[in-house]
């Protein structure tokens, strides 16, 4: 018993098969693409300094993360955004005032990022830290929490000098 198969039907046949093949090898290497890549840089864990490296007064500036790292009064080391509050503008911070004073609209926020002024709606917001088995310090800049609400002080105590911007924003 031998089966006959027409040129027009082994070639209609052999065409599926071959578009199923192309497919099914199109998909496979797709996968790999559509998967999330772990984050590393802004966005994702950023590593930075040594503990030892945080000032006890003032702050560090990490531009790698966007953000400044300071210590509270009881000496756990935070990380502040570098953004203001407003509209998002990067808030510098002032040496002399030893406060962060943003230069677009004037909202100012204490060392521990508190509200002290300006049409910001809240505190600085802050990234949580971690130290590494390397010794280094991780900031995640992809979990970020709200600053503190206006009135809500960690560290009350007056600017130590002149401010760094003009007045009368």
């Amino acid at each position: 018993m031998s089966y006959n198969m027409k040129r027009r039907s082994f070639i209609t046949k052999t065409g599926v098969a071959g578009a199923g093949l192309i497919g099914v090898a199109g998909a496979w290497t797709s996968w790999d693409l559509i998967q999330p890549l772990p984050t590393s840089g802004f966005g994702g864990k950023v590593r930075t300094v040594p503990e030892s490296a945080v000032p006890d007064k003032g702050v560090l500036e990490v531009p790698a993360a966007r953000a400044y790292l300071g210590k509270d009064p009881d000496g756990n080391i935070v990380a502040y955004s570098e953004k203001c509050t407003h509209l998002g503008c990067r808030v510098p911070f002032c040496d002399s005032s030893s406060r962060f004073e943003c230069p677009c609209h004037g909202s100012v926020f204490n060392q521990s990022g508190d509200y002290i002024k300006g049409p910001a709606p809240r505190g600085m917001d802050q990234y949580p830290v971690e130290l590494g088995e390397d010794g280094l310090l991780y900031i995640d800049t992809g979990s970020r929490m709200d600053g503190p609400a206006p009135g809500t002080f960690v560290l009350d105590e007056p600017a130590t000098g002149p401010a760094c911007e003009a007045e009368g924003h």
